[in-house]
């Protein structure tokens, strides 16, 4: 429940268990939904808790295991919520793993959810490990060797098909009993008197059959290895006669001619080889004159693998013409005709963009943002608590013990503004409060060590007093849902922000301060603001990138249009609605 998935907080889970505390906790849930003393947002959250897992009790039913964890991942959003995560990619690994896990279990254990539960269960009481996930992917910069049933489904740029002269394997078709599940058993018939065998018509025909079943399979793989590769592929064969091999093949193909008379290779030749190699050489023999600009036939015998030391030569660069010159210069002075990638970075947060919006030489904003390269290539995870709001940082510097000398500092603007901001932060926005509840709010504050005496003097309480009394206020207080502080993750364009060609995308990261959810379905982003101006519309477009792009990230969240955006100055005690977003 206190998980992404569910996103139940602390509190949340406290007061749906004392809504019913001698029970079981998902019968609790039940009754918390008829219950006035749970919050409407709180219940919503409940209710789509208990749709999901009826939803997959059902599934579960009818399901197989590994589709039901799967099902799970997409439903919730869990899959694409770790790869968002510190060490995100090795996550979805695992995750892929498990449902590797359980897909193996069913094929050789008992079948359902209960029992792979309790296989689990087992492996976790006698601390063994099922193992972490291999992090190779397929676009990994390494040589991979598989089988071709194992390349199903990949692709790679240079791909060797190797052995394609190794004959199918026929074994099964020399036992003593042949099965066909539509012929039937197909046995020798063995005169024991005489000591002789010899196969029936039914064993011949299940041959036959069989022959022809394995012939057709392998032609499937081979047609599976021959297209995993996207710009190369090279096929390794190895014949002790090649030249004689050729002539029989060209005379095979004269003596089988389609009847009619169409490019087609007679079935009755294909059938006659089991490897490859065979069928590879004879699809080329057959259409040598139009095949000869897409296939490269090379002949290595023994003489061209021989190699003499004495007859190696050096090839020397020639500059008499000039035209070496000129190729040794393009090589050396190379450039990447997308350097402009290499230089943006992956991730960056929403008063960086406002920076290099802002700024006239946006390249040198780039590489600045790019000296501490350790800084992005670490984790999404990571970069959060690097770029954490300043409330954030502010409140985790006060609620630690201060030395006296360190008490007694200046506190400056910027902090007075920040500690605004936090008081707005903490608000209960669903409570009216009078001057006196006000005053016991930020003393609270002092008292869980949140704030200091001193920084409480500088609290502007009047500030607070009038938003909590304001119209605005009270729209937000008979707001059906009310949400505070909400991370979001957004992919933007780079040539939005640097205003050039770059095709790639920017994660951006950011806090939206409140946004409410009205009664008619309206959804209202609000953004407190505590800078002194003179002018609405100098605080709107110094603003205005951030808000946008608050917006559309919200909006792609919920699914929903935002219907107003608004920045609430605390400075001025108004709300400023911005038009050109509302």
């Amino acid at each position: 429940l206190r998980s992404p998935i569910c996103d139940f907080s602390d509190d949340e889970i406290t007061s749906i268990r004392l809504v019913n505390r001698n029970c079981y906790f998902y019968t609790s849930l039940e009754e918390a939904l008829d219950s006035n003393k749970i919050e409407e947002s709180t219940k919503i959250k409940i209710n789509n808790f208990i749709i999901n897992i009826k939803k997959w009790r059902e599934e579960e039913k009818y399901l197989k295991l590994n589709e039901l964890i799967w099902k799970i991942y997409i439903d919730t959003g869990y899959y694409s919520y770790v790869g968002f995560t510190k060490n995100g990619e090795l996550k979805q690994a695992n995750l892929k793993l498990l449902f590797e896990k359980a897909k193996d279990y069913e094929k050789v254990s008992f079948k359902g959810l209960f029992n792979f539960i309790k296989y689990l269960e087992k492996i976790k009481k006698s601390n063994s490990d099922m193992g972490s996930a291999k992090l190779i992917g397929e676009n990994e910069n390494v040589v991979r060797i598989m089988s071709i049933h194992k390349s199903k489904g990949l692709e790679f740029p240079v791909v060797f098909l190797s052995r394609s002269d190794k004959q199918i394997n026929m074994r099964s078709l020399n036992e003593n009993i042949l099965i066909d599940q539509d012929i039937g058993l197909g046995p020798k018939y063995i005169n024991y008197e005489r000591k002789i065998e010899y196969n029936t018509l039914a064993r011949e025909s299940i041959r036959l059959k069989s022959r022809l079943d394995s012939i057709s399979e392998e032609m499937r793989v081979l047609y599976v290895g021959l297209t995993r590769a996207k710009e190369k592929l090279i096929i390794t064969g190895v014949k002790n006669d090649f030249e004689k091999d050729f002539e029989n093949k060209k005379e095979l193909l004269n003596i089988y001619e389609n009847e009619n008379n169409s490019n087609k290779i007679n079935h009755l030749l294909i059938q006659k080889y089991i490897s490859y190699l065979d069928w590879i050489e004879l699809v080329y023999l057959n259409n040598k004159e139009n095949i000869e600009d897409y296939i490269d036939l090379k002949i290595i015998n023994e003489k061209n693998l021989s190699f003499d030391e004495e007859e190696k030569s050096i090839e020397r660069l020639v500059f008499s013409d000039n035209k070496d010159v000129k190729n040794v210069d393009r090589l050396l002075n190379w450039e990447y005709s997308n350097i402009q990638d290499t230089i943006i970075p992956s991730k960056t947060s929403i008063s960086k963009i406002k920076e290099i919006k802002n700024a006239k030489n946006k390249e040198q904003v780039i590489k600045e943002s790019l000296e501490n390269k350790e800084e992005l290539e670490n984790s999404i995870e990571n970069l959060i608590e690097d770029e954490t709001t300043e409330i954030d940082k502010y409140e985790k510097e006060v609620s630690e013990i201060k030395p006296k000398f360190m008490q007694n500092t200046k506190i400056t603007a910027a902090q007075k503004g920040t500690l605004m901001h936090l008081c707005f932060q903490k608000l209960d926005l669903k409570k009216k409060y009078s001057l006196d509840e006000i005053k016991n709010f930020i003393n609270k504050l002092v008292h869980d060590k949140i704030i200091t005496e001193e920084e409480k003097d500088t609290i502007k309480i009047d500030k607070i007093n009038k938003f909590v009394n304001s119209n605005f206020a009270e729209r937000i207080r008979k707001a059906e849902i009310i949400e505070k502080e909400k991370p979001f993750y957004t992919y933007i364009k780079a040539s939005d922000i640097f205003e050039n060609d770059s095709k790639e995308n920017i994660l951006v990261q950011g806090i939206i301060d409140l946004y409410f959810k009205e009664n008619d379905g309206n959804i209202v982003l609000v953004d407190y603001k505590t800078d002194y101006f003179t002018d609405d519309k100098e605080l709107i477009e110094k603003y205005k990138i951030q808000l946008k792009l608050y917006k559309e990230a919200l909006e792609e969240s919920l699914h929903t249009k935002i219907k107003d955006v608004y920045i609430y100055s605390i400075s001025k005690s108004r709300e400023i609605k911005i038009e050109e977003l509302s």
